[in-house]
């Protein structure tokens, strides 16, 4: 194992999804909460958005953590063009279906893998383009009380019931979607020598 492979992994995220996400490459990390304001800039495409956030909180953990490997990530549903985020409640979730259903959205994922002491910073992105089903008022209360789906981008949870409000899913990476795109992740810790 070379100097680089030994360093420490991190994930810049507290999300469980991602977490879960991130064991599957069963190579030892430790998650930190990235201080990271996520508010998007006026006028801030939704693409834009996810990789300059996914970025910022690798950065953001990788300058407490220097000698690490930063995994940073971010996820922003895409409705024609605008930006939906974490509902965090039940009616944020209820007018994000709503406004959803019938459409095509936009999940842009973006990765990040940044270590400050190597001088590494790269990203990438993953998108995907889910179709939703002309969901009625009670199939979304439904799903919504069933799931509970308040820190997921767009009210979206697929891995669970979610699934069934879906008419298609279009991706490369499959795990996009859920918070981490694996695929991504693995070829830019390779380039990082961290896999």
């Amino acid at each position: 194992m070379n100097p680089v492979d030994a360093r420490p992994l991190i994930l810049a995220s507290t999300s469980r999804y991602r977490h879960a996400l991130l064991q599957r490459l069963q190579r030892p990390f430790t998650a930190v909460a990235p201080p990271v304001d996520e508010t998007p800039a006026p006028s801030e495409a939704p693409r834009a958005l996810a990789l300059r956030l996914a970025l910022a909180k690798a950065e953001a953990v990788a300058r407490l953590h220097p000698q690490a490997v930063v995994i940073g990530s971010d996820q922003v549903a895409d409705l024609g063009g605008e930006p939906l985020g974490k509902p965090g409640d039940h009616a944020r979730a209820v007018a994000q279906l709503s406004r959803m259903r019938g459409q095509t959205v936009l999940f842009e994922t973006a990765v990040a893998v940044v270590c400050l002491a190597t001088g590494f910073a790269q990203s990438d992105l993953a998108t995907v383009r889910v179709r939703f089903r002309n969901l009625s008022d009670a199939e979304i209360e439904a799903y919504l009380l069933a799931e509970q789906p308040y820190d997921c981008a767009g009210s979206a949870k697929s891995e669970g019931l979610g699934i069934s409000l879906l008419e298609s899913i279009e991706n490369d990476d499959p795990t996009a979607l859920v918070g981490l795109p694996l695929i991504r992740t693995c070829h830019l810790l390779r380039a990082a020598g961290a896999l």
